[in-house]
């Protein structure tokens, strides 16, 4: 079945005022002033698309704080345990149960894993540590730490209870997790084994952390109508996204502007994306560029998750987490995470409904009906072949419908050409997160996302609002009304890696 829109949908809005047939009752259009029979005027404007604004996502998971400075940085806790990737890389000094083994990363296949360089991480294995080795060439082994080479990032390790793996692998096949230590009686920290560092002491690990920051952009627009056209009543009553009412036009468009533009500090806070190299444009006053003359731009919870989050294309590559496969690979992850149990998900139609065909598929007294949903239904009730939530092992998902990814004038138009590319959904953790604010030198509890914006004792560019011209309260001499509107915002999104994208 396919569905065919009209051709003159009324979907596009005048660029400027205008006075356009579209916008103004033209009765000559279809008959003529001559004819003898008033028309009936239907005075109320038609609200045929229902409530055209798109915000209102990041109220729901987040919070807004004010800032005064040009960045904001926050850090982020590491992992506690020592867990690493590697290659098995050979036997070591002819000794059967001892083998060399190169460390290449962290768990996360960081390969700055301690502010090291990117050749020799800064590993946190010492000698006389006991480590787990797994890879698929030689199973899984137990060993104790008896070298440790810091120039080469390699370790020796002595097998217990069997010959070194005569089997070497490459890359990062090799896991090593250390989970304890072994010393002979009356020794200390320095005896028994080897480290190759210009200085034998054995270290002390010291916490890990990252550090994250973002910076708010200024975005700006504004509305003009002429003094004449304030006091131009119009035949149409016209009504605004914000309860505005009335017979003159300019209030309507006013209206839709601020609303145009209240829907931008939202999109610009999921879609915005940091610059850098590549940036060919022409530096210009009217433009952020950072030192090295790229334009700054923001990060957005898209691309953070992106960068620093997870993402799901599907089992299916179409429609994200359509099957309970796809869920477990996806609480999997979430093991590997943060773990936090209640999460929501914001997706557009087709994925809400894959979710709910889903969910209904479990329900075995359905398979030929429908009494999912609502399992006690008779003819007289009105079906419910929806869900709004499910829990699958110890996860809580609370479902709900993005309008973003679904307006055919927003992320809906997009998704439809971008192919996988095509945002389906994002799955945001609930509750707070324990970071460390280097402004204010402490630690604070904060909704994984809030929105950062610039204010102070002296201005508030939350969002900021002004009247400049002749109309009212005259500030200048020109004879229009302008209405301003500024604000300076950036988003936060910590705890990336608790996130997750769906493509």
């Amino acid at each position: 079945m396919a569905i065919t829109n009209g051709t003159n949908l009324n979907s596009v809005p005048a660029s400027g005022q205008q006075t356009l047939a579209t916008n103004y009752l033209d009765f000559n259009q279809d008959m003529g002033w001559a004819q003898q029979y008033l028309p009936d005027l239907m005075e109320q404007e038609a609200e045929v698309f229902g409530p055209r604004t798109i915000s209102g996502f990041l109220s729901q998971v987040g919070a807004e704080e004010a800032m005064s400075a040009d960045q904001v940085i926050w850090s982020e806790q590491g992992r506690l345990h020592l867990s690493y990737l590697g290659h098995v890389h050979s036997t070591a000094g002819g000794q059967d149960s001892v083998c060399e083994i190169d460390i290449v990363s962290d768990i996360d296949g960081n390969t700055d894993v301690a502010g090291g360089t990117a050749a020799v991480p800064n590993h946190g294995i010492r000698v006389n540590d006991t480590v787990i080795i797994s890879d698929p060439t030689n199973g899984v082994l137990r060993g104790l730490v008896v070298t440790i080479n810091e120039t080469a990032d390699r370790i020796d390790v002595a097998i217990y209870g069997a010959a070194a793996p005569t089997g070497t692998t490459t890359g990062s096949a090799t896991t090593i997790l250390v989970y304890g230590s072994e010393y002979a009686k009356g020794t200390s920290y320095n005896d028994g084994g080897s480290v190759t560092t210009t200085s034998d002491s054995r270290k002390a690990n010291e916490p890990k952390f990252k550090t994250f920051s973002n910076k708010p952009i200024i975005m700006k627009d504004y509305y003009e109508v002429s003094g004449s056209d304030t006091a131009r009543v119009g035949w149409v009553e016209v009504a605004a996204e914000d309860g505005q009412s009335g017979y003159l036009w300019y209030l309507k468009a006013e209206a839709d502007t601020r609303a145009r533009f209240n829907d931008y500090l939202e999109m610009a806070m999921l879609e915005g994306i940091k610059g850098g190299a590549g940036n060919d444009l022409t530096e210009s006053s009217n433009v952020m560029y950072n030192a090295t003359g790229n334009v700054t731009g923001t990060q957005g919870l898209f691309d953070a998750i992106s960068d620093r989050g997870n993402v799901t294309s599907g089992v299916t590559g179409v429609n994200a987490a359509t099957d309970l496969a796809e869920f477990d690979a996806i609480l999997a992850e979430f093991d590997k995470q943060g773990a936090i149990e209640e999460n929501m998900m914001f997706v557009n139609r087709a994925t809400s409904l894959a979710m709910d065909d889903m969910l209904a598929s479990m329900n075995s007294y359905g398979a030929g009906g429908t009494s999912y949903g609502v399992f006690d239904n008779s003819e007289d009730m009105a079906l419910n072949l929806g869900f709004s939530g499910f829990r699958r092992g110890s996860y809580d998902f609370y479902k709900s419908d993005f309008r973003y990814l679904n307006d055919l004038a927003t992320r809906g138009g997009i998704n439809a050409t971008a192919g996988a590319n095509a945002i389906r959904g994002v799955i945001v953790p609930a509750g707070t997160s324990t970071v460390y604010d280097q402004q204010l030198g402490k630690n604070l509890k904060r909704p994984f996302l809030h929105v950062r914006y610039r204010a102070s004792q002296t201005d508030d560019r939350k969002m900021k609002t002004w009247v400049t011209g002749s109309v009212g309260a005259a500030t200048s001499a020109l004879d229009a009304m302008q209405i301003h509107m500024l604000s300076e915002r950036c988003l936060v999104t910590q705890g990336a890696n608790n996130f997750m994208l769906m493509k």
